[in-house]
């Protein structure tokens, strides 16, 4: 069964330390992700820009506390953006090869961290990477990241909610605007998987209206804390 996750809900608390450090990923994330590369097109760098625009807070939360034995898939972000994000993680270019890392390493509490998204990416290679994951219990986190204005049974979570071969990988719904109900969603997960009890999909949807580290200042705000104080 699917559940649905917010910051509000009675997870344990999150130190104002973190906070700072979430708030301050998601600057540097988009900081990168709008910054033009060098021998691309001004309009190149802005569709790229735009594509991952608007996700920061779903790869911060789930990312920012991988070790550096961990892996990921980053099917969004550019490889800057992630080492902005956590630069302890290496990072593979499909989901693909991820699995088989994760083959290699199963029985360990080496994560590996797929993000995918309806937008881009293969399908195929994302159900078969859920089926994998469930049939040998790898410690796989995924993280779907999709836009409210898609159908909510989409293949690939279709894929989780039904049983193929006998196998199935929870899954939670959070608010993929919410940095701080990923995270906390997300080191559940990570915990859940570095135990050897398998994979879990995070179904992020970006439910809340606005910009994500907009929201967040407000939250830091709302806590009595000052964004400032982030040395973002």
């Amino acid at each position: 069964m699917t559940e649905f996750a917010s910051a509000s809900e009675d997870f344990s608390l999150v130190s104002n330390q973190k906070l700072f450090a979430l708030y301050a990923a998601m600057l540097a994330c988009r900081r990168i992700v709008e910054r033009p590369r060098r021998r691309q097109t001004a309009s190149s760098a802005s569709q790229s820009a735009g594509f991952i625009r608007g996700h920061e807070a779903a790869a911060v939360g789930a990312a920012i506390d991988l070790l550096a034995s961990d892996t990921v898939a980053p099917a969004l972000m550019r490889d800057p953006a992630l080492k902005a994000i956590n630069p302890r993680v290496s990072a593979v270019p499909s989901v693909s090869l991820a699995i088989r890392s994760a083959l290699k390493r199963r029985n360990s509490d080496k994560i590996t961290l797929l993000f995918s998204s309806t937008r881009r990416g293969s399908e195929s290679a994302w159900m078969k990477a859920l089926n994998v994951a469930s049939e040998h219990n790898l410690p796989i986190l995924f993280v779907s990241l999709n836009r409210p204005d898609h159908d909510e049974d989409q293949p690939e979570i279709e894929a989780v909610r039904t049983k193929r071969k006998g196998y199935a990988v929870p899954s939670i719904r959070v608010d993929g605007s919410d940095v701080v109900a990923v995270y906390r969603v997300a080191s559940e997960a990570i915990a859940h998987a570095r135990k050897d009890h398998g994979p879990t999909l995070i179904d992020c949807r970006l439910v809340t209206a606005g910009d994500p580290i907009e929201s967040m200042q407000r939250y830091l705000v709302e806590k009595g804390l000052d964004p400032a104080e982030s040395n973002a």
